[in-house]
């Protein structure tokens, strides 16, 4: 599951890593939560000329909630920020934008949750081991209303977590590498079937994740001090939370242990 994350790299760095023109600067962000605006990359709409050394990528900014096209009031319902991929595929909600509407979130790290029988969560910075940029898989839906507004969103990805993060979540987010950027976001040649491999659990040497205090369950707390690390016990068995109601924005089956600390 992935219900926070930050994005503390540079611009350079967010171009960089994932080809792509990024119009503005943007100032590090240590606790972003749904419904919040996300930088996502997506192929440019921009033609680029022969011989031209320009991106054909570039970042948007859009709300971290999917909301289906058809949903006649996206105030009506939670929007969704995670989107089982085993099962996309198959969900009139999803199906589309899996087929023509592949982006990429670019991220630092994430947040994850770890319940041990108790009332209290842990939560876990959880970060590339070597730093740098990461991607997630994400979909993006542009809602239209009926007096001509429009909302660009997207949902991330998530699929079951490897061994290494089993320990503190049994799900996690999608994570695609370099190499399968453009293959991810090219939809005129790639169906999702032709994709499907992308979804998997990221390699278990790739993340580290360190115990952070409770400041991050507020999405008030933005500076960098949800990220210091603090003493935890990652032997204490881990249990899973129940299933997630339809109201806690989730597509999948991870449970609402972000959510409740909203």
């Amino acid at each position: 599951m992935c219900g926070r994350f930050s994005l503390k790299n540079s611009r350079d760095e967010v171009e960089a890593a994932l080809g792509a023109l990024i119009p503005d600067d943007f100032p590090p962000r240590y606790n972003i939560a749904p419904t919040q605006p996300i930088l996502i990359v997506m192929p440019s709409e921009t033609v680029r000329p022969v011989g031209s050394n320009r991106p054909d990528r570039a970042g948007h900014l859009v709300r971290w909630g999917f909301v289906p096209s058809w949903v006649k009031d996206p105030n009506a319902r939670a929007p969704i920020f995670n989107i089982r991929s085993e099962t996309a595929a198959e969900k009139n909600s999803f199906k589309a934008a899996l087929s023509h509407r592949r982006v990429l979130v670019p991220a630092s790290g994430f947040y994850e949750w770890r319940r041990n029988g108790s009332n209290r969560a842990q939560p876990y910075w959880i970060r590339p081991r070597h730093g740098g940029v990461i991607a997630f898989g994400a979909l993006m839906e542009t809602w239209s209303g009926a007096d001509g507004s429009q909302i660009d969103t997207a949902g991330i990805l998530t699929t079951g977590a490897n061994e290494a993060l089993s320990l503190i979540h049994h799900r996690m987010p999608v994570v695609v590498v370099p190499e399968d950027y453009a293959r991810w976001m090219d939809c005129k040649h790639y169906l999702p079937r032709e994709v499907a491999d992308i979804m998997q659990p990221a390699p278990d040497d790739l993340f580290e994740a360190i115990p952070v205090s409770d400041l991050v369950n507020k999405v008030s707390n933005t500076s960098p001090d949800v990220q210091l690390p603090v003493s935890a016990d990652l032997t204490a068995t881990a249990t899973r939370p129940k299933k997630a109601g339809k109201k806690t924005g989730a597509d999948d089956d991870s449970g609402n242990g972000q959510l409740s600390m909203f």
